[in-house]
Formats: C-alpha cells, structure tokens, sequence
C-alpha cells in the first residue's frame, strides 16, 4: 500500500485550480483516456508543399497506407501550422483518424531555437483554451501534449499546470493531456506532484534504464512496467519510438523500430512513431510501421 503524503503548496494549487472546472463537468466526470488507448500514430514529419503548408492529401493517403488511426501534428516548424491543423481536422475526421495537438516548451523556444509555437508562443494558458475550442468544433482532436515537459518544470510547476488544465477542462472537459516525459525524468517524485494532472504518458523510449541508446529494444516491457507503478491504475503509457534521428543517440535502424513497434504494442497502451517517415527515403522504417499497424489476429 502508497503511503499518504501531504499535498506540498503547488500540488494543491494545481488541484484548486482544476477543482474549479471540475465543478462544471457531470457528476460522473469524462474518461479522457479512452481516445488514447490502441493509439497507432505518427507524430510530426509533416510533408511538405513548395511553398512550405502542409500537403495534407499526400500526408492523409500515407496515414491511410499505414493503417494509422491518429496522428500527431506538431504545431512548431512553420508560423502556418495552426492554420493547416485547422484545414487537417475535418480531412482526417473523415477518414476516423484521431488527433493529438503538440506544442514546444520554453527549452524548444527562441533564443534556445529557430521558432515558437505559433500564433500564442508561450502563452500555454491561451493555446490549452484554443485547443479546447477548436477540440469543440472537431471532436477527433482528442489530446495536447508538450515536448520535452519534464526539462521545463520550472515553468509548468503543478499550479501553473493546474491553471492551464482548468482552462482547457471549462471549455472541453474531454479533451486529454499527454505530456512528453523520459524514462530518467520519471521518478516517484514527478509522479506525486503531477500524477494527478496528466491523462495520459507520451514515452518516448531509449534504452534508459541500461544505457541512453537506439539500439538496444529489449527493455521496452520493463521501462513500460516501472512506468506503470508510479502511476494510478489504468493511466495510458504511450510508447513513442524513435524513427528519426537524435541529435545526440544517432539514427534507429529498420530493425530497431520494428522492434520497439512490435513490444510497444504489445506492453503498452499505443504506439507513436516519431517521426512521420517518408516512403521515398525511408522506405524501410515506413514498411516497418505498416507491418507494425496491422491487424493483430
């Protein structure tokens, strides 16, 4: 059995504040984490037109092709990604596809890099109320997350995260938070402050219980179990595997995305691949991802 702990000063801000929306929902609040479960995704590697807009068709026939049922449009390298996300929303509510929505935190921001977040930048409260509107209007937009959440904790401290929900919630209390978190980052003590807040667990797996890589696949059941132990039962772990190449780990083969596909599905709530492949120059990976989305008998 958990011991009982005191809830610290922010913990219980970041509670009153989503109290407050809580209030608003039906007596039997909504599960946010039905849409997340037996998510097979992609995320990001948007194509692209001449002009730089997201060439939608062609990203919704590769969806289609790999058997995908979500995808999760980064709203990050072009100042027009909100308003492609807003063009994609219908398109892929015609062809069942659910959408996650991902922003960049503060350490993904200028002057640490090329771009904001565009329109709202770091206006997290705004961009948590504009999501949840536009999740009105398309009921498949289904979740948000951030990027890299655990590196900013400074900024999403439990009662700014708490006040950032509660806008959401009051607009749509089913649309879902999955932040992005890392193995290292996932200690007992981000779980007893944030637990509560999130929907949801964006994974994105490397190896880090043994050593930072993207060779070795053979952890995935067990980061996923010690995951899961730090949570509240039934709290969705999304394995997001590394089909891109890192800055610093290097590239995945094939092999090691079929991989980690294949024990993700298996161990895990869904899976995402990061990023969306390109058939021409990764024919491989994309094949991989295919294989990996089919039915399972």
């Amino acid at each position: 059995m958990r011991c009982l702990r005191p809830l610290s000063a922010a913990v219980l801000l970041g509670t009153l504040a989503l109290f407050s929306a809580a209030a608003a929902e039906s007596p039997a609040a909504p599960d946010r984490t039905a849409a997340l479960r037996g998510t097979l995704g992609t995320y990001a590697g948007i194509p692209r037109l001449a002009d730089h807009r997201a060439n939608l068709p062609l990203l919704l026939q590769q969806l289609a092709e790999l058997g995908a049922n979500t995808y999760n449009f980064l709203v990050w390298h072009e100042p027009t990604d909100w308003e492609d996300l807003q063009r994609f929303l219908p398109l892929a509510r015609a062809q069942n596809l659910r959408v996650w929505v991902s922003l960049v935190p503060p350490s993904e921001s200028p002057p640490k890099a090329k771009s904001f977040s565009e329109p709202y930048r770091l206006d997290y409260t705004r961009w948590a109320k504009e999501i949840a509107q536009l999740s009105l209007a398309h009921p498949n937009l289904v979740a948000w997350s951030i990027d890299d959440f655990a590196h900013n904790l400074t900024v999403f401290t439990p009662a700014t995260l708490g006040t950032m929900l509660a806008a959401a919630r009051a607009v749509n209390p089913k649309l879902a938070f999955v932040p992005c978190l890392y193995f290292r980052q996932l200690t007992p003590k981000f779980a007893a402050a944030y637990g509560d807040l999130v929907d949801g667990v964006l994974f994105p797996y490397r190896n880090e219980s043994i050593k930072a890589d993207l060779k070795d696949p053979g952890q995935v059941a067990t980061e996923i179990s010690r995951v899961r132990q730090l949570f509240r039962p039934g709290l969705p772990v999304i394995i997001d595997v590394y089909a891109s190449r890192h800055s610093s780990l290097g590239a995945s083969t094939p092999a090691y995305v079929a991989a980690v596909l294949e024990a993700g599905r298996a161990q895990g709530d869904g899976v995402m691949v990061y990023c969306h492949q390109n058939p021409a120059t990764e024919a491989e990976k994309y094949a991989a991802t295919r294989r990996a989305f089919a039915p399972q008998p």
